[in-house]
């Protein structure tokens, strides 16, 4: 069964994973283990979110770092661009009471995986000049 793994992780490791699809989800905050979960989904997430600050204030924005060491969750922060601003924000855990994925997810349901194969039929049919283009989002 050992090897069986191995060889998922690693073709896991070589093609790819399909993203969950997350848009639209708000999570449960009520335990730590919640916030520190659903703040991992968020730094995997390919879009924007919207944070409930416990002052009532939101902000959306695309989160681009945690730092999640620390089970104090006034330790942890989440690190983000506001949307409509340049500027980066630090965000305490201990300071959100809600997590919205309002944005699209342009990672949601593609994988590396269909890349290769399309790449791999581009080529098989002589098409040269083949490079690396990202889909439209819409």
């Amino acid at each position: 069964m050992t090897d069986v793994k191995a060889n998922v992780n690693e073709q896991d490791e070589k093609l790819g994973f399909v993203h969950e699809n997350l848009e639209g989800y708000v999570p449960s905050l009520a335990t730590p283990a919640e916030i520190h979960e659903a703040f991992d989904k968020a730094f995997d997430f390919r879009g924007d979110l919207t944070i409930t600050l416990k002052t009532g204030d939101s902000i959306e924005g695309y989160v681009f770092d945690r730092r999640a060491e620390s089970a104090d969750l006034s330790q942890c922060v989440v690190r983000m661009f506001p949307k409509n601003s340049a500027e980066k924000m630090s965000i305490r855990y201990s300071d959100i009471a809600g997590l919205s994925f309002t944005g699209k997810d342009s990672a949601a349901g593609k994988s590396f995986e269909a890349w290769v194969k399309k790449y791999n039929e581009k080529k098989a049919s002589g098409e040269k000049n083949i490079g690396i283009e990202a889909e439209p989002l819409d």
